[in-house]
């Protein structure tokens, strides 16, 4: 793992959009990893990597497989758990390691490549396992939607020799869902959950304190039967998102004085719900649109 081995491209694929365009990408994934023999999964318990994870058990066995899912305050406590149980569920041999990305002053100043910080140290807390175990592959769950998307976790994986046999099998995110459908997996209309720390905006520094208090108010929202959102940290004020479809019922006069009262609880300040609605990481748009970061 101490080489860097760039991400290869998705394989050329002229059907892209046809039924046997997908299963030539899904017997892509199959045959790439059967050529690893032995890996770790990256295992975050979401739609990607848990495809992964199941595909390998398929291909591999279960003595050939490992999951690995590092914990820290930067992973929600009930995604942990859904992690364990996933594990489980597929027979799979899971392993959970305490990361250490919040010894980095380099990742709590939270610049905009906050996440090759947390994915070198996630990698670097597995590499021993690999040499122990004897396994002769780590493999992520990147997808060949996430290459064009801003993802420094990418050139951590790169430095540490990380394969991504879903992007490298030119598999989508439908793709992934479709895939995950097929094979049975409850987690395929799973929304995306990346870690606590990409609520807060970028130059804004990064505490498990503050993290905690994001956990608890998102997790408030759930109970009361919001399946997808985020809660922004913006300082002393809370942006709420919600896909538009549940702004109508969120932006009801009852269940905004609720809200307000449970996250002002919390120790926010302010508590605004944002009328663009739920947007997949939306504190890029200060990347994309060339904006200073502020600190």
């Amino acid at each position: 793992m101490s080489n860097a081995i760039p991400i290869p491209s998705p394989i050329p694929d002229p059907g892209a959009r046809t039924p046997a365009g997908f299963e030539a990408r899904c017997a892509a994934l199959r045959a790439a990893l059967r050529a690893m023999r032995r890996v770790a999964v990256a295992f975050s318990g979401g739609v990607d990597s848990a495809l992964v994870l199941r595909v390998a058990l398929d291909e591999l066995g279960r003595d050939n497989v490992l999951a690995v899912t590092g914990r820290s305050a930067s992973l929600k406590r009930s995604e942990l758990e859904a992690a364990e149980a996933l594990a489980r569920s597929l027979g799979a041999e899971h392993v959970v390691l305490d990361t250490s990305e919040f010894d980095n002053a380099a990742y709590l100043a939270n610049p905009t490549n906050r996440c090759y910080f947390c994915k070198t140290t996630l990698y670097e807390h597995v590499r021993p396992l690999l040499a122990s175990r004897g396994l002769t592959a780590l493999i992520n769950g990147t997808n060949a939607d996430d290459l064009t998307d801003h993802r420094p976790g990418l050139a951590a994986a790169a430095e540490h020799g990380v394969r991504s046999p879903l992007a490298e099998a030119g598999l989508t995110k439908p793709d992934v869902r479709e895939l995950a459908r097929r094979l049975g997996l409850d987690v395929h209309d799973k929304p995306a959950s990346p870690c606590l720390s990409s609520r807060v905006p970028y130059g804004e520094s990064i505490t498990p304190e503050k993290l905690r208090r994001i956990e608890d108010a998102e997790d408030y929202l759930a109970s009361l039967g919001f399946r997808e959102v985020r809660v922004r940290s913006h300082a002393d004020l809370a942006r709420i998102e919600v896909p538009a479809t549940d702004l109508p019922r969120l932006a009801d006069p009852q269940v905004c004085a609720r809200v307000a009262a449970r996250l002002k609880s919390l120790g926010f300040v302010y508590v605004t719900l944002d009328l663009a609605g739920f947007r997949s990481g939306s504190l890029n748009d200060v990347i994309r649109l060339n904006l200073p970061v502020r600190s």
